[in-house]
């Protein structure tokens, strides 16, 4: 007989549900009813039934049949199906084989939040609605939800560090891969995307700042960030069409440099240097130019302040 890697959770197999796991997830609270490894032996039947809540079944071995409401569909190894809130159903396991069954049952109840994240809501909200209107049929676990139960009994066995959230990551993971077996192809719930001229904007920003005392030009930033001087120009231009990459530059080199005046007594000559200036002569320049003054007549003015 093959291995099978499930059968671990027989030692066990009321662990996982010892835990009171209760996850919030966007405006619903997700409770864990049932969330273990069972298995019919051959002919076994469990007679029509119901729940007021949401059963994941998978077949991680084994066959049988199901009827869901008044149809009869055949199970074998790596099929799911769910049984939602009402659904009439029986399982029998095959005459001649044993049908083992991974079952998680959740109770899914609204729960408003202020403070949800609007993305995690909007996932959530197209989550349980597509949970509350899949077809009962069973299908092939094409996402591996099943592997789900073995991390967390693997989790929870091992005292993993963090086991306990990541078990109810791996509850929500069920959650999405069923729906996402049951999908069509429509377009669903776009994540969040960045802006990418800002953000590209602003990693040039922060990657300036932290080498502004080195080398820093146009196309090693560009090359930091995996486009061409061009684009990097052109983001430029765009977020401040007044600002060249140059006058940036030499507008954090100049706080730096102002920083410094501000807070210590180190030669101006050594502050040039360190901070991606020349020499003194050349900050001078710029520093007459831009703030009307000379470095040392702007320390002398901080001083007095």
């Amino acid at each position: 007989m093959s291995h099978f890697p499930f059968g671990i959770m027989f030692e066990k197999q009321d662990m996982l549900e010892r835990l009171d796991i209760s996850i919030l997830w966007g405006h619903y609270e997700i409770s864990v009813l049932r969330f273990h490894l069972t298995s019919f032996p051959p002919g076994k039947v469990i007679d029509f039934h119901n729940h007021a809540e949401f059963e994941f079944h998978f077949i991680p071995r084994g066959k049988g049949t199901v009827i869901l409401g008044d149809q009869l569909y055949p199970l074998s190894e790596g099929m799911l199906y769910l049984t939602g809130p009402g659904v009439m159903h029986r399982q029998e396991a095959d005459p001649e084989e044993s049908m083992e069954e991974l079952c998680l049952h959740v109770k899914i109840t609204e729960k408003l939040r202020e403070d949800a994240d609007p993305w995690e809501v909007a996932e959530a909200e197209e989550c349980v609605e597509k949970l509350r209107k899949l077809p009962p049929i069973p299908a092939q676990d094409y996402h591996r939800a099943m592997k789900c139960f073995l991390e967390a009994y693997e989790a929870c066995d091992g005292k993993l560090t963090g086991y306990y959230t990541s078990i109810k990551h791996l509850v929500i993971s069920i959650l999405l891969k069923v729906t996402r077996t049951y999908d069509t192809g429509g377009m669903g719930t776009s994540a969040p995307v960045r802006d990418m001229l800002a953000y590209r904007y602003q990693y040039a920003i922060q990657y300036m700042e932290a080498n502004s005392s080195a080398t820093v030009t146009l196309e090693n930033v560009a090359e930091k960030l995996n486009i061409s001087s061009r684009q990097l120009q052109r983001i430029f231009k765009h977020i401040h069409p007044d600002k060249t990459f140059s006058r940036v530059l030499e507008d954090i080199r100049l706080q730096a440099v102002c920083s410094k005046l501000e807070s210590g007594t180190l030669p101006i000559e050594h502050i040039a240097q360190s901070e991606g200036f020349t020499n003194a002569t050349y900050l001078h320049s710029v520093f007459r130019k831009r703030l009307g003054m000379t470095p040392a007549a702007y320390r002398k003015s901080k001083k007095l302040n």
